[in-house]
C-alpha cells in the first residue's frame, strides 16, 4: 500500500511530488560576499526529489550576517548564484523557496566591520558567534532606533523581490530560532518603549510589517511561508516569552489572516525535545488556516501518524538529508540512512557536502 507520506500533494498551487520538505540547514559555504558556491547547485540539485526544498537561511543584507560564511540575497552576484541553484533543482522537477535571514542579536562586530549587531533592545546573549577566526563570545547588541525599523523592513522587501528574480517558487520568512524577528515578539528580549515595543500588538508590529512587504513582493502570500519556534531557547539560551500562549496566539492570528501559504513550526525545543511544558504547540498551529509543516526529529513513522490524525501537512527534515540526497527513496525502500560526521556540518568544500552517494552508487 502506498505510504501517504510519498505521495504527491497539492500546496498552495504548486504540485509537489510527497510530503517531505527538506528543512532548512546552515551549512557555511559561501564566499565572504555573500555569494553561494557553484557545487551548492548540485547539492540542492541532488535533493529535488523532496517535495519542497526551503534554502539554508539567508540573509537579506550585509546587516542581517550572524555567521561566517553564509550566504545572502541582496546582491546581482549572489542572485546570479541562486540562479544557477534554481535552475538545477528546477531541471529535476524540484521545488524550492529560498527563507529570509535576520540574525539580530545573534552576531559579533567581526562579521560587521566592527559594529555592533542590532537587536529590539540591548540585551546580551549567551554563548558564541561563528566568526571567520573562530567562535567568540557574544556582545551586547545596539538597540535599534524607532526610524531604522522601516529599513529593514525595506531590506525584507528588496531580499523577496531578489528571491523571485532568482527564480525561487516562493520564499519563507525566518520567524524562528531567537533571531530578530523573534527577539522582537519576544518580551524576554524586547525591552523597548516606542511602537514595537510593550504589548503584544507592538511587539507583533515589525514582524508583521515584514510580511505584509514580502508578501506584496510575491502578489500575495500564496507563494509565502513562515517559521515559527514558540518554545525554542537556542540560539543564546533565550527565555520563553513571558505568556508564550497568548503572545505566539495573537502572533498566528495575525499571520492567518495575511493569507500565508504555510506555516512551519518547530515542535519542542530545537534538537533537543519534542516536550514543551510551557508551549502547547498543538492548540497554536490550530488557529492557521493554511498548510502546516510539521519539524523536529520527526520518522517516517511519526509523519504517518500525524497525517492520519489531521495534525500537520508536510513534514520537514533536517539532518538526515545531509548524508542522504536520495532521502526520499531511501525512505521509500527502507534503506538505512547515512550519517554525516560533524566536521563536515559547516565549512569547507564539496567534500562532505554536495559528494554523498546515493544508495546505487554506495558501497
Amino acid at each position: 500500500m502506498p505510504n501517504p507520506i510519498l505521495e504527491p500533494v497539492t500546496l498552495g498551487d504548486l504540485r509537489l511530488a510527497n510530503r517531505v520538505v527538506m528543512a532548512p540547514l546552515t551549512r557555511s559555504r559561501s564566499g565572504e560576499d555573500g555569494v553561494p558556491p557553484d557545487f551548492a547547485a548540485d547539492y540542492y540539485a541532488q535533493r529535488a526529489e523532496a517535495g519542497l526544498i526551503i534554502s539554508e537561511a539567508t540573509n537579506i543584507s550585509p546587516q542581517a550576517r550572524g555567521y561566517a560564511m553564509t550566504p545572502g540575497i541582496w546582491s546581482d552576484p549572489q542572485v546570479e548564484a541562486w540562479q544557477r541553484v534554481t535552475r538545477a533543482v528546477h531541471r529535476r522537477d524540484g521545488r524550492m523557496f529560498l527563507q529570509l535571514w535576520h540574525t539580530g542579536r545573534i552576531s559579533h562586530p567581526d562579521l560587521h566591520g566592527g559594529a555592533l549587531p542590532v537587536a529590539p533592545s540591548a540585551i546580551r546573549p549567551e554563548g558564541q558567534a561563528f566568526t571567520n577566526d573562530g567562535l567568540k563570545d557574544h556582545v551586547a547588541p545596539r538597540a535599534l532606533e524607532t526610524d531604522e525599523i522601516p529599513r529593514i523592513v525595506e531590506d525584507y522587501r528588496h531580499a523577496a523581490a531578489c528571491a523571485k528574480a532568482a527564480g525561487f517558487d516562493g520564499v519563507e520568512i525566518h520567524s524562528a530560532n531567537n533571531y530578530l524577528l523573534e527577539q522582537f515578539i519576544r518580551d524576554s528580549t524586547n525591552r523597548r518603549t516606542d511602537r514595537y515595543g510593550g504589548a503584544v500588538l507592538n511587539r507583533l508590529r515589525f514582524p508583521l510589517e515584514v510580511v505584509r512587504a514580502v508578501t506584496e513582493v510575491w502578489g500575495g502570500g500564496q507563494r509565502v511561508g513562515i517559521r515559527v519556534s514558540p518554545a525554542t531557547t537556542m540560539p543564546g539560551s533565550t527565555p520563553l516569552d513571558s505568556s508564550s500562549m497568548d503572545t505566539y496566539g495573537a502572533y498566528i492570528d495575525a499571520l492567518s489572516q495575511a493569507g500565508l501559504l504555510y506555516m512551519h513550526g518547530i515542535e519542542g525545543v530545537t534538537q533537543l525535545t519534542r516536550e514543551s511544558p510551557d508551549v502547547d504547540f498543538a492548540s497554536l498551529r490550530r488557529r492557521f488556516s493554511g498548510a502546516y509543516i510539521a519539524n523536529n526529529q520527526y520518522t517516517l513513522d511519526l509523519a504517518e501518524q500525524a497525517l492520519a490524525r489531521g495534525d500537520a501537512d508536510l513534514f520537514s527534515f533536517g539532518r538526515p538529508f545531509l548524508a542522504n540526497p536520495d532521502l526520499v527513496a531511501r525512505l521509500r525502500t527502507g534503506a538505512p540512512l547515512a550519517e554525516a560526521p560533524k566536521q563536515y556540518w559547516y565549512g569547507g568544500g564539496a567534500v562532505g557536502y554536495s559528494d554523498w552517494p546515493a544508495m546505487h552508487a554506495a558501497g
